[in-house]
């Protein structure tokens, strides 16, 4: 039996990977899986960028608006059900599209990767995060690295949530993270295809979206989402724009500095993307988001490479 096919589409942050992938749906008999992180949580709108109800009807998606906030998701569960989103899809004889910003997902379906899906152990990762607050987490890296220096290495030591994560699986489990997380042969017979823009248009069109963050509202939601009782405590909350509005509202900072602070750390951001999606990765079909023949190319791509042609 040959492999089925699957498209995916992967890029910085306000790149324009929703749009482009509607687009792609409604030209190949295509549904969306959503790779973001952030778009599972049903409570999350205006800070994470989150398609329309007009752009979620244009096309059908999954993966979004999955969760709460209270219920988090793990690397596993998310890779065990964007899995079998992908095999309903080839189901019904239609096209799988994989989109989104968040790398792990995108490598944990294009990598097969063999992750646990149990969720976290309560006790233990408050455990952990008590005795990261009181050494300093860096020194909770170095634990891990002391333990299994193949997981250290591909964690950033500042990234305190996979930090405690991967020592909570160890932990749990026995086994090395780095071990769960071994690779399989891929699937499927799969197209990358990566948006890319000169570094100032994307940081103009980042600072445009904060923008309209701003006035469409997220100062309104995050506090909603604070009288909610969802606390900065909770690791689903410690998301960019919502870290620093949380901060304006407890008047830590005025609400210039926190959208100075939400344009810093989402640049931050869009470097860590990069590592995720190289420009010098040959498996990724790099096209300018820019380019006004930018669908037609994408199309072509899928015609040559998964021998699929589009319905126009």
């Amino acid at each position: 039996m040959s492999e089925q096919p699957l498209l995916v589409i992967v890029g910085p942050t306000a790149s324009g990977k929703s749009a482009f992938a509607i687009k792609l749906a409604c030209a190949l008999n295509g549904e969306i899986v959503s790779a973001d992180s952030r778009y599972l949580y049903r409570e999350l709108e205006i800070g994470v960028a989150k398609p329309s109800p007009l752009e979620l009807a244009a096309a059908k998606h999954h993966l979004i608006n999955v969760a709460s906030l209270e219920e988090p998701w793990n690397l596993g569960l998310y890779k065990q059900s964007a899995t079998r989103v992908i095999d309903e899809i080839h189901q019904r004889f239609r096209l799988p599209i994989l989109a989104g910003g968040t790398g792990q997902y995108v490598r944990a379906i294009l990598q097969n990767w063999q992750v646990p899906s149990h969720g976290p152990v309560d006790q233990l990762r408050e455990d952990l995060e008590t005795i990261g607050n009181r050494i300093g987490f860096d020194k909770l890296h170095e634990m891990l690295n002391a333990i299994d220096p193949q997981a250290a290495a591909n964690i950033d030591y500042r990234n305190h949530r996979r930090t405690i994560r991967a020592l909570e699986v160890i932990l749990s489990t026995g086994k090395k993270f780095s071990d769960l997380r071994d690779k399989e042969p891929p699937p499927y017979n799969t197209l990358i295809i990566g948006l890319e823009l000169p570094r100032e248009v994307l940081y103009a069109r980042i600072d445009q979206r904060i923008k309209d963050m701003i006035g469409q509202g997220l100062v309104d939601e995050v506090q909603h989402l604070l009288d909610a009782g969802f606390g900065p405590t909770l690791e689903t909350m410690r998301v960019i724009g919502y870290n620093e509005i949380i901060a304006h509202l407890r008047g830590e900072t005025t609400l210039e500095e926190a959208i100075a602070m939400i344009r810093r750390n989402t640049r931050v951001y869009v470097r860590r993307q990069a590592n995720w999606f190289k420009p010098t990765d040959a498996d990724i079909h790099w096209l300018n988001a820019q380019d006004p023949a930018l669908l037609e190319h994408a199309l072509d791509l899928v015609e040559v490479k998964l021998g699929i042609a589009s319905k126009e």
